[in-house]
């Protein structure tokens, strides 16, 4: 059952100004034992939300790497999304208004500082395991580095500790998309959302990449046009409009633009010299976000850390398909 954690003072923005106070919304899977030492945070991606069972399949259960009867799980929504942490749609305290597109950019730093202030609320100290993917995988990288006795697990997957040229790029033709759309801008929930469906069809193409469309979106037969890939990537644009908006769909892909964890500490190398964890880092082989080279050079940065592939045609939706094969190496760090 989603919870919330209501937070009243003024919550600092990296970039500069305040949200008048802010709430995070989170999930608790399991018990924590008497010591409080089973505590596993898991940071979402981008269009998640809280609940890890809902989005991560074969992953909250029994025997897993997220067993509910090992560990107490707790996963929060990242500011300015949609699930009930505050973001665009939600009413601004002081005007009694919807944000929409007045609310301000948020930085990835920005999200851990919620969820810190969260962890603090609950009173956890530190974790066994701060685990994510994608854009959870900078969450946890980020809170690992400015606060390197939380966890001592640290597991990033399909993720990087700066965001890259390549993935800002995709980042920017999404926004162009939802500025496309001629409802954007409007002071209505679902303004932009057309521009939104085209703008996933550009992510999915970086998601998946060309091994995973090949196999899984080719026509059985011979045909004048394709379109079965063309039902898809409408099919897939219409599925996120049904669940998400577009201003926090754009504010997100800012987000994720502003990730470097080496900010402000030195550069990216000084700053994960400060990690503390036994850390974990997970490539997916065909990953066209974070290629498996950038999470080797990642890791060889990173005291304690172990670098394993999946080797997968997904893409970088690798993580959420190939839930056997990421298990089998989750289990086995943790067992070491």
């Amino acid at each position: 059952m989603i919870k919330i954690f209501d937070y009243h003072d003024d919550f600092p923005l990296e970039g500069g100004g305040s949200l008048p106070g802010i709430v995070v919304a989170y999930h608790v899977f399991g018990t924590p034992n008497a010591a409080g030492s089973n505590y596993v945070w898991v940071c979402h991606a981008l269009t998640a939300n809280s609940d890890v069972a809902d989005w991560w399949p074969g992953t909250v259960e029994p025997g897993r790497f997220l067993d509910p009867t090992r560990y107490c799980i707790v996963c929060a929504n990242i500011l300015g999304s949609c699930y009930g942490t505050t973001g665009p749609l939600s009413v601004c305290p002081t005007t009694g208004r919807h944000w929409y597109q007045g609310f301000p950019q948020v930085s990835v730093r920005d999200m851990v500082h919620a969820h810190q202030l969260l962890a603090r609320h609950l009173g956890i100290r530190q974790v066994e395991m701060l685990i994510g993917s994608s854009i959870g995988g900078f969450q946890a990288v980020e809170w690992a580095v400015e606060e390197p006795d939380f966890a001592r697990r640290l597991l990033l997957i399909a993720t990087s500790a700066r965001t890259s040229p390549w993935v800002a790029a995709f980042n920017a033709s999404q926004r162009m998309a939802i500025e496309a759309d001629a409802t954007w801008g409007q002071r209505d929930a679902k303004a932009g959302l057309q521009g939104m469906a085209a703008a996933r069809s550009i992510a999915l193409l970086s998601y998946r990449g060309g091994a995973a469309y090949c196999k899984t979106q080719a026509e059985k037969e011979s045909v004048l046009f394709n379109r079965r890939v063309d039902s898809y990537q409408r099919y897939q644009g219409e599925k996120l409009m049904k669940r998400f908006n577009a201003y926090s769909y754009y504010r997100m892909t800012e987000a994720v633009d502003s990730h470097d964890v080496g900010r402000g500490r030195g550069g990216i190398k000084a700053a994960l010299a400060r990690i503390q964890a036994r850390t974990l880092l997970v490539a997916i082989s065909s990953d066209l976000l974070f290629p498996v080279e950038e999470m080797r050079q990642q890791a060889a940065q990173i005291s304690h850390s172990r670098f394993e592939i999946i080797d997968s045609d997904f893409g970088h939706d690798g993580f959420l398909v190939e839930s056997d094969l990421l298990n089998n190496i989750i289990m086995r760090f943790i067992s070491k």
